[in-house]
């Protein structure tokens, strides 16, 4: 599985969420198969509750998944069909680990943001990587055993069955450098050691402004010392 990260810098709203569509529409024309996730670093659990007003209007997805509109405009792009769990927020990130919490999971150890939400982040996407999008079988294989490793191979499923996606794509919204997103790019950084530098792609989306006819760098340039900041 590869792993192509789009952030963003300067100012939100650029077109990450359209970038994505089209990166994803240019690999599914080199014969690939795409899957994409959606990061929203706000601490709503989904935007079914979120003013219009504030966030634009609610996508549904075919499971009842209240997201942003993002999701539909990978939909459309890449004849996908995304669920609820491809829209990870902080809130159903926090909801989980405090779940597992109260429940005794980790064992009365010190719940912390690291590595207890990064391992959580890091689990969520990998898992979901595996999930088929196209709609027309069963997850292939489990992305991991309770042992960390590949419960199965490809050759163990049924030939029916619809094979994994060779890319994931993942959006993070807001900006680099908001404290809300900054827990999701310390596992984002964390991640690309778990894949491995081969499998692990970052994109950055900025604006470049133009001020009479000379094009200002100096926006971007501030935006990706602070994603460097963050490893």
């Amino acid at each position: 599985m590869k792993y192509i990260v789009v952030t963003g810098g300067v100012v939100s709203g650029l077109g990450k969420g359209v970038t994505i569509s089209s990166m994803g529409r240019m690999l599914q024309g080199c014969g690939l198969r795409v899957t994409s996730i959606k990061i929203d670093p706000y601490l709503n659990v989904d935007a079914g509750t979120m003013s219009p007003f504030e966030h634009g209007e609610t996508y549904v997805l075919n499971d009842g998944g209240e997201t942003d509109l993002d999701l539909g405009n990978y939909e459309r792009f890449l004849s996908i069909s995304l669920t609820s769990d491809h829209n990870i927020t902080t809130g159903k990130v926090y909801r989980k680990v405090i779940g597992k919490e109260r429940r005794g999971d980790y064992l009365g150890k010190t719940v912390q943001v690291v590595p207890h939400i990064t391992n959580e982040i890091q689990d969520w996407i990998e898992e979901v990587a595996y999930v088929p999008v196209d709609d027309q079988g069963n997850r292939h294989w489990d992305a991991v055993d309770e042992n960390g490793v590949n419960a199965a191979t490809p050759s163990s499923a049924d030939e029916k069955d619809v094979r994994v996606a060779d890319v994931c794509l993942i959006e993070v919204g807001g900006t680099v450098g908001d404290i809300e997103s900054s827990v999701f790019l310390e596992a984002l950084r964390q991640f690309q050691f778990r894949v491995g530098p081969s499998n692990f792609c970052l994109t950055f989306v900025s604006l470049v402004p133009i001020m009479g006819e000379e094009q200002k760098t100096k926006p971007t340039q501030h935006g990706v010392r602070d994603l460097r900041s963050v490893g």
